[in-house]
């Protein structure tokens, strides 16, 4: 009867409901946001739950890394054809490339000196140097470009986390009261803002 009994309570004590534990809410700290997207691009937006803008991330640093890589390819083919139309070498002549659909007899006093025109020759050399100075700027630009895209990145992240636990519900209200403002020897008037949170 007594073991019965302990029986018993060990089963009473095995149907007791186990407590339920609360999900804790995500709170993004913007701090550590930040150092994420400083230590890897595109891992603050990860830390911050929004996933989507990854691909974005990404293909805003593809996008200036092909401008720098379109950039500095035409630059040093202006650069080397320049080079090559001012020398006085005939083996080297990769301006002819540049120059297309336009007879060398034309314009190039090393490969035929008694047919060029001065200033067709004077013309190229100063379009080829326009060119050079056109795809200089733009890779520099390009360049600014990515340091631009990854501060704004690093910005987006410190942001997103700041604002992620930011509270937009109807139960906010403001009002705007006049109130009247003691100024010693005068009358006075003001302007009151009350900001109240109702849940």
């Amino acid at each position: 009867m007594l073991l019965w009994g302990f029986h018993q309570n060990i089963n009473a004590q095995d149907t007791l409901p186990s407590p339920k534990t609360k999900k804790q809410l995500f709170k993004a700290e913007p701090f550590r946001a930040t150092m994420l997207a400083v230590a890897l691009p595109g891992l603050g937006q990860i830390y911050n739950k929004k996933y989507w803008k990854v691909p974005f991330v990404y293909a805003g640093f593809g996008g200036v890394i092909y401008a720098i890589s379109f950039n500095t390819t035409y630059y040093n083919k202006y650069m080397k054809g320049y080079q090559d139309f001012t020398d006085k070498i005939p083996e080297t002549d990769s301006y002819i490339e540049i120059i297309k659909d336009v007879d060398p007899s034309t314009y190039d006093p090393v490969l035929h000196p008694g047919t060029y025109d001065i200033s067709s020759e004077s013309w190229y050399k100063e379009a080829m140097l326009r060119k050079i100075d056109y795809f200089k700027k733009y890779r520099d630009l390009s360049y600014i470009g990515v340091a631009a895209w990854y501060l704004f990145t690093i910005l987006d992240a410190n942001v997103d986390a700041s604002l992620f636990n930011y509270d937009i519900s109807d139960s906010l209200e403001l009002g705007i009261a006049p109130v009247q403002i003691p100024v010693p020897g005068e009358p006075g008037v003001g302007m009151s803002i009350n900001f109240r949170v109702t849940f």
